[in-house]
């Protein structure tokens, strides 16, 4: 007997079939309602769910009238003006990005602000570009404006200068910036088309394909091209203009080939610019708790190198390249040109979920920082209003940078208007003070681009731990990094999606499966190979598949039965069939003889054949009545048959399928699992289903999963209550063989009467039972 502990429980209650239990518990039927009914409740229309709508598609009605002014105003003052400042400059600077002039990167870190202010529902992102979306913009932009496109013939004192066989050409400035804004803006208006609409169906959730793993593989990428799109920049090299499969080594190959044309000026500021931006910026990290502001030192290397190259002139001295033009005011507002959206719908849509995802990502996790919740739908609508109102003010894609934000947050950020604050010192430098940064180099510009990817290029170090802890997660970021980088961003994208989705299906079409077996004394069943104190029962099979069950998996599904039960049980019906067969044919020519006391393997499908009922004996013409002619006989198919056919052994009597790990069943999958559990049937396996929720057997019910024959009592709670119910069952018939057959035979005078010629052989499939009768005149 076992010894009771302290921490011993005992249950005492009924045996529970799932339909005993829905019996005994009255399970509640699903209400159905009608569509009208449906469409009736959806649009039922009251004053408080108006008010929730419309608050809900503008946040700032709900938040802005609480607004605590005296606690949050002179947080949120330092803050956006801080944050203003890198907006600027970053603004600035990733216009590069985009292959724009660098003003159209100021109106990128001022417009979608606004609009973000009315709808959006995160109190801490920082609105405005991003490098990677800036990069997709880039790729676009140059694709359909290359400098190809804008050639001219000019005489011998033109710039930009492009020597051909006939003639001396240039670049058309002047017409190659007016398209390609046309170009970006357009793209932009479209990205905020695309995520409207995903808002407005509710699809935010489509996100969450983009795991963490593709995303941080996709950024590193991108921070990538981004690295080698400046690589030029800071050098002052003359490169073509690449994208698509390989652009990355193509720019490489022009920055090498005209490597003796650096301009060491350029040269110089950029890596000062590089070197400094990553030092104070470590230093903010380190000394975050002890420094009330971080240092702004984007803000601090662009004064001092604008001063130092106003100063020394060092475009007409060495040649710098500088910005040149920074126009005072805002350019008017313009049409997106709807002959190119056909053209760019493709990347529009990678960028649109690209910028949203990174966005959202951010959001929430200051949002669980400062426990807010953020809505993703309206995050959606937020964005694409904003990158539709930017687009039409010659703007290019916004979402948000983890630095900026970072800083808005830790200098003090408490709303979003820290965020309307920032867009007035863009608009500050946009009116006023925009000619300051007209003889700042471009090169440092591209330092700070390159300074800000540190974060994102630190994320290979998640690399080895992703490959520790799960390394189809680790495969999925190298996948979509290695895709990013050689086909681009946006057709790396999709193929790291593609592949993150086949790791998925790969994982539901091969899933794991194992025989369990029982803790001695307890209702705890668990994988065999995982235990050593854990016994099978005895003619019992447990099998457990951890996985929904469907078309592309139901073959490795019974594969794995066929192999954890050790017999294929459509192989053992066709050999036992075959067995007969022989039997007959050596019972018809007289070399099998049967006695009651003999011993003959003859058809048993492992169940009373039915088709052999006691017969009443005829006559025989000129002979005495015969004595009962029914010889019961006992069939083994474990012991050595007399004909040569190999019937494999069937060790056990009742199969048990755990399914507490099976979510769905579809239509395939129910046909074959009904199909599978008829085979055992009729070879004498019971089968019994344990662990199935409501949902799952309602879907089975709707799935004609259930018959005569599969009926819902092989349905039970749990492993344990099968287990047990067998037990019960086998006690109570211990007395009978279920593999016992009967065969009726005339007999006369203990001599076994050959059959005739006129028997018949008749072989019936009815209700998976096989009879054979000899019939004689």
């Amino acid at each position: 007997m076992a010894t009771c502990h302290e921490n011993d429980y005992h249950v005492l209650r009924p045996i529970y079939s799932n339909r005993v239990f829905d019996e005994v518990n009255e399970r509640q039927a699903l209400e159905a309602r009608s569509l009208q009914e449906q469409l009736s409740r959806t649009c039922r229309c009251t004053d408080k769910w108006a008010i929730q709508k419309i608050k809900g598609l503008l946040p700032i009605l709900d938040w802005f009238p609480k607004y605590p002014v005296k606690h949050w105003l002179p947080s949120d003052i330092v803050s956006g003006v801080t944050t203003g400042l890198v907006c600027c400059l970053q603004g600035v600077a990733y216009a590069l990005l985009v292959s724009v002039a660098p003003v159209y990167g100021l109106y990128s870190a001022f417009f979608p602000i606004l609009t973000y202010f009315v709808l959006g529902t995160s109190r801490h992102i920082s609105v405005g570009p991003f490098p990677v979306t800036c990069l997709m913009v880039g790729s676009v932009v140059l694709t359909f404006a290359p400098d190809e496109h804008f050639l001219r013939p000019v005489n011998m004192t033109g710039v930009n200068e492009t020597i051909t066989e006939e003639t001396i050409m240039e670049v058309d400035v002047e017409s190659r910036e007016a398209q390609r804004i046309m170009v970006a803006c357009t793209m932009t208006v479209l990205v905020g088309l695309f995520q409207v609409a995903m808002g407005l169906m509710q699809v935010g959730f489509l996100v969450r394909y983009l795991s963490d793993p593709l995303v941080g593989g996709f950024t590193t990428a991108a921070a990538f091209h981004v690295f080698i799109s400046q690589i030029k920049t800071v050098l002052s090299v003359p490169t073509n203009n690449h994208n698509g499969f390989y652009s990355f080594a193509y720019t490489l190959s022009d920055v090498g080939r005209n490597i003796n044309q650096t301009n060491v000026a350029d040269l110089v500021a950029g890596l000062l610019t590089i070197f400094i931006v990553m030092a104070v910026k470590e230093i903010n990290t380190k000394f975050q708790h002890r420094i009330p502001v971080p240092i702004p030192i984007e803000v601090i290397v662009t004064v001092i190198a604008s001063a130092i190259s106003h100063v020394m002139d060092l475009n007409s001295q060495y040649g710098a390249s500088i910005v040149h033009s920074l126009p005072k005011g805002f350019a008017p507002a313009q049409l997106p040109d709807i002959a190119l959206i056909g053209n760019i719908l493709g990347s529009s849509f990678s960028t649109a979920v690209v910028g949203y995802a990174v966005a959202v990502s951010v959001a929430k996790v200051y949002a669980a920082k400062h426990d807010y919740t953020v809505d993703g739908n309206q995050e959606l609508i937020a964005f694409g209003v904003s990158n539709i109102f930017g687009g039409c003010f010659s703007s290019f894609v916004a979402s948000t940078a983890l630095s900026r934000t970072a800083i808005q947050e830790s200098t003090g950020g408490k709303s979003q208007v820290a965020g309307i604050i920032s867009a007035v010192m863009v608009m500050i430098v946009i009116l006023a003070l925009g000619p300051f940064l007209q003889p700042l180099q471009k090169s440092v510009l591209a330092g700070i681009v390159i300074a800000n990817l540190k974060g994102m290029f630190m994320q290979i170090s998640d690399v080895p731990i992703l490959w520790r802890q799960n390394r189809t997660d680790c495969l999925i970021w190298i996948a979509t990094c290695l895709a990013s980088i050689v086909l681009g961003l946006d057709v790396g994208l999709l193929a790291g999606l593609v592949f993150e989705m086949g790791t998925v299906v790969f994982r539901t079409q091969f899933p794991s499966c194992s025989t369990l077996g029982n803790v001695q004394d307890t209702n705890i069943y668990k994988n065999m190979k995982d235990y050593k104190n854990i016994a099978e029962i005895p003619g019992i099979k447990i099998f457990k598949c951890n996985s929904p069950i469907y078309f592309a998996n139901i073959d490795y599904f019974k594969e794995k039965l066929r192999d954890e039960v050790g017999f294929d049980a459509v192989q053992v019906f066709k050999k036992r069939n075959k067995a007969l067969k022989k039997i007959h044919k050596l019972i018809k020519k007289g070399k099998l003889k049967v006695s009651e006391d003999s011993l003959v393997p003859v058809a048993s499908m492992g169940v009373d054949n039915k088709a052999f009922e006691t017969e009443q004996i005829p006559k025989l013409v000129n002979g005495p009545v015969q004595p009962d002619p029914e010889v019961k006989v006992q069939v083994d198919w474990t012991s050595e048959l007399p004909v040569s056919v190999s019937v494999p052994r069937v060790h056990i009597h009742s199969l048990v399928v755990d399914f507490s790990a099976v979510s769905f069943l579809d239509v395939v999958a129910a046909k074959s699992l009904k199909l599978v559990v008829k085979e055992f049937i009729r070879i004498g396996v019971s089968v019994y289903i344990a662990g199935c929720d409501g949902e799952l057997v309602r879907r089975m019910e709707a799935l004609s999963f259930f018959d005569e024959e599969v009926t819902r009592d092989i349905l039970f709670l749990t492993v344990h209550d099968a287990i047990l119910f067998i037990q019960l069952e086998t006690t109570s018939r211990n007395s009978q063989d279920p593999l016992a057959d009967k065969i009726s035979q005339l007999q006369d005078d203990k001599e076994t009467l050959p059959f005739t010629d006129n028997e018949d052989l008749i072989e019936t499939y009815d209700n998976q039972h096989l009879a054979i009768h000899g019939l004689s005149n």
